[in-house]
């Protein structure tokens, strides 16, 4: 059987693989006294609030269970269009908002829209790693610019300008980040935002973190700056619907047509219970319980990132939004006996019995000397991570 090309140039995701190590040594270890704590996983502990788990059921003991529009449902493209107004005042109107089978879909469509065949698409090194293998499946390359703490690990306009060349067909960003939790500063969007549109190019900025932006200097949403901007979002972390599949996208008018054909095509329509209980996310009591939990994520991050920074993990840039640590451990390389994070991520499963997830996944500048952990995982979880981590570094 021949594999194409295009897939075999999809690399493993090394998340869910260190992800499946770290399941079969919990397994092991599941009934001693040090279980396996979990800081591997982008994935919030909280689940769909109740108003969201009723609509859920309800949807389906009313037989709500039928093929939508592949646009999705224009009640909960309203909502959400509301939503914008209602947090960040902006008019972003529901003919603009297109729903899809989480931020995957979203970001598929888009790629598949936009990019043809050797189109370059600038990013930064580090960044989540499937955004780049949905760039690779339309055909195109990911381009990774190294960043560094100077710059938030995030892309500046004179990065970008100096990268442009005759392929290059725009940049795919992402604020807040995975897997650093660090936002662009809105100026510096702007610039960049300037640079590409003056260049005929595409601005496509991954917001699936913005609900969780702990700084109001950053949690701001790129569509702010124009309509040309095609910002990807989701219901998973925010509004902590992992497993539902969930998200949505905003595109200018005459994109829209163009996405909702290739969404007829590969997806027909998101889930449709899915959607019904999604509507229940706007609902008050809903939204004042999203918002405890914010500040939940980010009593977390204030714990757990000096605590981390003690024990000689540096975590350069202390994260605006989201729920990661992206740590420097190199320093701890030669005590380990170790030559990289990939190894110190098994070092640490192993005798700490803490899953984290090493920096291969990320990128190649500086990604060997770093581990991101999640803090996702509840205050309690934290604690102990870290006194293991103490033990294990002593």
């Amino acid at each position: 059987m021949r594999i194409s090309a295009r897939a075999q140039r999809i690399e493993p995701f090394y998340v869910m693989e260190v992800a499946k190590a770290a399941a079969t040594l919990a397994h092991e270890v599941a009934h001693t006294d040090a279980p396996m704590v979990f800081l591997n996983i982008g994935e919030p502990d909280f689940t769909a609030p109740p108003l969201v788990q009723e609509a859920a059921c309800k949807a389906v003991r009313d037989g709500l269970t039928h093929y939508t529009q592949a646009l999705g449902m224009l009640s909960l493209r309203e909502r959400i269009s509301h939503w914008y107004w209602q947090r960040f005042k902006l008019k972003v109107p529901a003919s603009r908002i297109v729903l899809t089978a989480g931020a995957s879909a979203a970001l598929q469509l888009a790629c598949l829209a936009l990019i043809e065949a050797g189109d370059e698409i600038l990013m930064p090194d580090p960044s989540y790693p499937c955004n780049r293998h949905f760039v690779s499946a339309a055909d195109g390359n990911a381009v990774l610019l190294p960043t560094s703490a100077a710059e938030r690990f995030q892309l500046t306009a004179d990065q970008v300008q100096a990268a442009w060349g005759q392929k290059t067909r725009g940049v795919l960003l992402a604020s807040p980040s995975n897997p650093t939790g660090t936002s662009i500063d809105p100026d510096e969007l702007r610039r960049i935002h300037n640079v590409v549109k003056s260049r005929g190019g595409i601005t496509l900025v991954d917001e699936i973190y913005l609900g969780l932006s702990f700084d109001t200097r950053y949690g701001q949403s790129a569509l702010a700056i124009d309509d040309d901007i095609i910002s990807i979002n989701s219901f998973s972390k925010y509004f902590n619907m992992t497993g539902w599949r969930l998200g949505w996208m905003v595109v200018p008018e005459r994109l829209v047509g163009v996405i909702e054909r290739l969404a007829q095509n590969l997806f027909i329509c998101p889930s449709t219970v899915s959607q019904y209980a999604a509507m229940a996310c706007f609902e008050h009591d809903s939204l004042t319980e999203y918002e405890r939990r914010r500040g939940e994520f980010k009593a977390r991050r204030d714990y757990f990132i000096p605590a981390l920074n003690a024990l000689g993990l540096k975590v350069p840039v202390m994260p605006d939004g989201a729920f990661y640590a992206w740590a420097d451990c190199s320093s701890v390389f030669e005590k380990l006996k170790v030559k990289d994070s990939w190894d110190l991520a098994f070092e640490i499963m192993q005798c700490a019995h803490v899953a984290v997830t090493p920096g291969r996944d990320f990128g190649t500048a500086s990604a060997p000397n770093f581990i991101r952990f999640s803090s996702a995982s509840s205050m309690a979880q934290l604690h102990v991570a870290i006194e293991r981590l103490q033990v294990l570094l002593s």
